[in-house]
């Protein structure tokens, strides 16, 4: 193999929710995190979110937060990516997000996959 993927879980499936309010990674962190994600509203219209999370002012979102979201944009298919002090988001040139490692320190974290869109 040249390229594997390793992510989840999904998070909508046909326009569905396919988590539920306990579903979580490894069943580490159920509670709310910094969440990374993409979903696909239709061919080549995709939304990507990021939430910031483990803060006093930001909590993060679970799973099902997370899912709920993109099924009220409409999307058919979504699925976690990376989360945690991984969640970056750069849009044209600038952080857009606060990144954090562990609640403590605003700072992006090395991180050796990115999901890229050119243009």
């Amino acid at each position: 193999m040249w390229q594997v993927w390793s992510f989840g879980p999904e998070l909508i499936e046909s326009r569905e929710i396919v988590v539920n309010e306990d579903t979580e990674i490894s069943g580490r962190s159920a509670n709310s995190n910094p969440r990374t994600a993409i979903g696909q509203i239709d061919e080549l219209h995709y939304i990507f979110i990021v939430s910031e999370g483990r803060t006093s002012g930001n909590e993060g979102l679970s799973l099902f937060e997370l899912a709920s979201i993109f099924k009220d944009r409409g999307c058919s298919i979504a699925y976690n990516l990376d989360g945690g002090g991984s969640s970056t988001m750069w849009f044209n040139g600038e952080l857009v997000n606060s990144p954090t490692t562990n609640g403590k320190k605003v700072r992006e974290r090395e991180v050796s996959d990115i999901v890229y869109i050119g243009y």
